[in-house]
């Protein structure tokens, strides 16, 4: 008898715990999504950056251009006649070493360089150097150059936005040393973090 009880116990046990898993059923595993797998190549952006392919489309996705002053723009539109930029576009971020490409009437120049500054936020210079032609300069037409000015980086991590601000300062080269023979073009950067 008292293992008739025992089994009824435990058949009722098991009835109640089987009745509950049917009304509870344990909850489903949710589907596991699959990522998009991107190849790791990189492109360069515009304003000198370099990005690799994100999303679902692995897509190339470039920062929004930088929005540059008009008066800085105008000053920039102004000299296009004398010299021109190509890289870095203005407003891009930059970093050491940073390379500059692009083209300067050959007056600009004075035995095929001119000189080249980078300044921060408050026009301290943190770099010098020069451009070099890359090409016959003693010309009245355009002549492509490059240059490579290395710098610290002035913006202190975590500082202030506006501590990002810089410029590079294209100058015409004056062996004469006469000011009406002066000039130069300023360019707006942003250091990278």
């Amino acid at each position: 008898m008292k293992y008739a009880i025992f089994i009824l116990l435990v058949v009722a046990i098991g009835a109640g715990f089987a009745s509950t898993l049917l009304v509870n059923p344990a909850p489903a595993t949710p589907p596991v999504e699959e990522g998009v797998m991107c190849t790791l190549d990189a492109m360069m952006c515009p304003d000198g950056s370099y990005v690799g392919r994100s999303g679902p489309n692995c897509e190339f996705v470039c920062p929004p251009a930088p929005v540059v002053p008009e008066d800085v723009q105008a000053h920039i539109d102004a000299k296009t006649d004398l010299i021109t930029l190509a890289s870095p576009v203005p407003g891009a971020f930059v970093t050491s070493p940073l390379t500059l490409t692009g083209q300067a009437r050959g007056n600009w120049f004075f035995e095929a360089s001119f000189p080249i500054t980078l300044v921060n936020w408050d026009g301290l210079i943190i770099a010098e150097s020069y451009a070099t032609a890359e090409g016959d300069w003693m010309t009245e037409d355009f002549v492509p150059f490059s240059a490579t000015i290395e710098f610290e980086n002035p913006y202190p991590p975590g500082g202030p936005d506006f501590m990002k601000r810089g410029a590079v300062i294209l100058q015409k080269d004056n062996p004469s040393g006469l000011p009406e023979y002066d000039d130069a073009v300023e360019i707006p950067v942003l250091f990278a973090q």
